[in-house]
């Protein structure tokens, strides 16, 4: 029976001696990214709300995309210009940053939490959400991005799952404590304003923390084992020497059109946010109706994400792994559409229902960010760095926000549905369910044709075969 056990523990858990000091430096990285991303996501739909309103999410998700299309650019010549490690410091400080001046403008008499007056001219409330609206695209996504440069298919299969799990640790810990702080009597005697700027404002600071960790992770791995997808490395090294290191601001959108393979991870970021973005609209009812204030709000909001990071924590460290050492990416892509469709078809047999809402929010929420993310983060790993950073920033912003915008604009019309309300969302969300497996299928298979050719998907663009070969 021990043996059986000891067994299990090492399938599970067990990292290569010379795996280990960069998985416990990326995890701890991506622990500290959680931890702000967590709060937020949520502060940004209760600050939004409180500020403006409710009625103008939909419009808020729709104009996100548009303003961060200039980003985009400007982090498309700092992927030329910045290493890899340099490009993820100054997105931490950057976020960081920002982040503590926003905690300031948060207790303005005016233009902060104080005023309670929700209007649609309220700009906080809008510059507020397009700022957080970033932090994907341009902080969890640079993490990623740096992560999958430095880790092989068979090293990301043994270490996302463990490295996910970290995380969740960390989104447990901020969303418990948002949760704890705006449901508990203790901090009672401070305003909803002040318990914001607390959270808000420490979770921020914790971003500067990433740049030392980073340091000491550039320190401590010898350079041999940050080479990642060795073809992809030697392809680089090629482009270096040829001179064609800078690709210009326009290279990630021109590859997402140009390989199917990069619109397939497209396609998988799309049909979820849009069936989340729906989600979470029907959730905000839900909470808004059963609170009476800002902070019960927040509290309500914290309480959901805190459940999902939790379940996240437990699907992370036992199945993830497991799952991607065992059936391998093109079955866990599948996977992802299937499981997230029977979350459909129960929320939409229960008839909307709060709870069934609520219940299947959770669930999407906890499958994403535990199961989904990692396994489509790995397929990013046999590309070229123009894939991995400037189209991967092309889909985590502009693409991701499309499809909320998508999603939004579906709220809108199906608002108006009256009587057809349910109807409506059963057959909007099996087109959505049966285009997002049939995507799902054609990449894992594209995937798993590339890895063992040994190939690098958008190499042909600045290297010849010919000399792809030389340079291995």
């Amino acid at each position: 029976m021990d043996l059986g056990i000891s067994r299990l523990m090492h399938k599970l858990f067990y990292v290569e001696p010379s795996e280990r000091v960069k998985l416990f430096f990326l995890t701890l990285i991506y622990f500290l990214i959680i931890i702000t991303y967590t709060v937020a996501k949520e502060f940004k739909d209760s600050v939004f709300v409180s500020v403006v309103g409710k009625s103008y999410v939909p419009a808020a998700k729709i104009m996100a995309w548009l303003a961060l299309i200039p980003a985009i650019f400007i982090y498309s010549k700092l992927v030329d210009k910045l290493r890899r490690y340099q490009l993820l410091c100054f997105y931490s400080l950057v976020f960081g940053i920002l982040g503590l001046v926003f905690t300031v403008l948060m207790g303005h008499a005016t233009i902060g939490l104080q005023n309670t007056n929700a209007s649609a001219s309220r700009l906080f409330g809008w510059i507020f959400y397009f700022f957080v609206e970033g932090y994907s695209p341009f902080l969890v996504s640079v993490f990623w991005a740096f992560a999958n440069s430095v880790n092989s298919p068979d090293s990301a299969k043994k270490t996302y799952g463990l490295m996910v799990s970290g995380s969740k640790l960390g989104g447990c810990l901020s969303a418990g404590l948002g949760w704890y702080i705006f449901s508990s009597q203790l901090m009672s005697s401070l305003s909803d304003t002040a318990r914001h700027q607390w959270v808000f404002g420490i979770t921020s600071a914790i971003l500067l923390l990433i740049v030392p960790v980073v340091y000491y992770l550039m320190k401590k791995v010898p350079g041999y084992q940050m080479h990642g997808y060795e073809a992809a490395y030697r392809v680089e090294k090629a482009k270096s020497k040829k001179g064609a290191s800078e690709t210009g601001i326009w290279a990630g959108i021109v590859m997402l059109f140009r390989y199917p393979y990069a619109m397939g991870i497209f396609g998988m970021v799309f049909f979820y946010e849009v069936i989340q973005t729906v989600f979470s609209y029907l959730r905000l009812d839900a909470a808004q109706a059963n609170t009476h204030s800002m902070g019960a709000f927040t509290g309500n909001l914290f309480k959901l994400i805190f459940i999902s990071h939790l379940i996240g924590f437990f699907i992370s460290l036992l199945g993830t792994g497991a799952l991607l050492r065992r059936l391998g990416e093109r079955t866990c892509l599948l996977l992802i559409p299937l499981t997230s469709g029977a979350m459909v078809l129960y929320m939409v047999i229960s008839g909307l229902s709060p709870a069934a809402i609520g219940f299947a929010f959770v669930t999407l929420k906890s499958i994403n960010y535990a199961f989904s993310w990692p396994v489509r983060e790995s397929l990013y790993i046999p590309t070229v760095k123009e894939i991995k950073f400037k189209s991967k920033s092309w889909i985590d912003a502009f693409g991701s926000k499309f499809a909320k915008a998508t999603g939004s604009t579906f709220n809108i019309i199906a608002t108006g549905a009256g009587a057809l309300f349910l109807q409506v969302h059963m057959i909007f969300f099996g087109v959505l369910v049966v285009l997002w497996t049939l995507t799902a299928w054609l990449l894992g298979k594209r995937f798993d044709l590339a890895v063992s050719r040994n190939e690098v998907i958008g190499a042909d663009d600045y290297v010849k075969p010919a000399e792809q070969k030389a340079a291995e």
